[in-house]
């Protein structure tokens, strides 16, 4: 092989790496998100949910479980207060999960739900919850992050537990650099 063959060879490989990037960025996570909301995989349990009065079932228990990660990047204290709680179908329950930034500087996360098994999600409605906003701490500061749900009467006789689930992301540099171009777009 000569040196343009090898050059020529560097050059495709690099195009190839930069449109796997690209696609893996730009492209995969729209159509990811489509893919989720139209077969319900991944858990994601949706927007607000306007509660509606709806009979309780008083004759079933319905045991959920919460588990909360912290993105790689992300250094504050992240869990639930409770690991599980029982409920009857269709009546509303109320718990928290407790965040403290231990840092010495103030953040912004958001939190990114997930709900297994897959086949509950429908059935499991937020009507209140911290992971529709994001959430800022200052410096060495703690909270309480409300969780208010119902787990609808027509969840599946079959199913017995479900897990909610939170990713907690550090979004302090996006929030940043959005608060930085909204503020040059007054100013112009």
């Amino acid at each position: 092989m000569r040196w343009s063959d090898n050059a020529k060879i560097t050059a495709k490989l690099l195009a190839l790496a930069g449109g796997m990037l690209v696609f893996a960025l730009f492209v995969m996570p729209p159509l990811y998100n489509a893919f989720c909301d139209i077969t319900g995989l991944n858990g994601k349990t949706g927007k607000k949910y306007e509660a509606v009065p709806a009979s309780v079932d008083t004759e079933r228990l319905v045991k959920v479980q919460f588990v909360a990660s912290n993105n790689e990047n992300m250094p504050w204290m992240f869990k639930p207060s409770v690991v599980s709680i029982k409920v009857h179908p269709g009546e509303p329950t109320d718990t928290v999960f407790l965040a403290r930034n231990p840092t010495g500087h103030d953040m912004v996360a958001q939190a990114i739900p997930s709900l297994v098994p897959f086949d509950a999600v429908q059935y499991f409605h937020k009507t209140e919850c911290f992971c529709f906003h994001q959430q800022t701490l200052k410096a060495g500061e703690s909270a309480e992050l409300e969780l208010r749900f119902i787990v609808d009467p027509e969840l599946p006789p079959a199913i017995n537990t479900v897990t909610l689930s939170y990713t907690l992301f550090d979004i302090t540099e996006r929030v940043s650099a959005n608060r930085n171009s909204d503020n040059k777009n007054t100013d112009s």
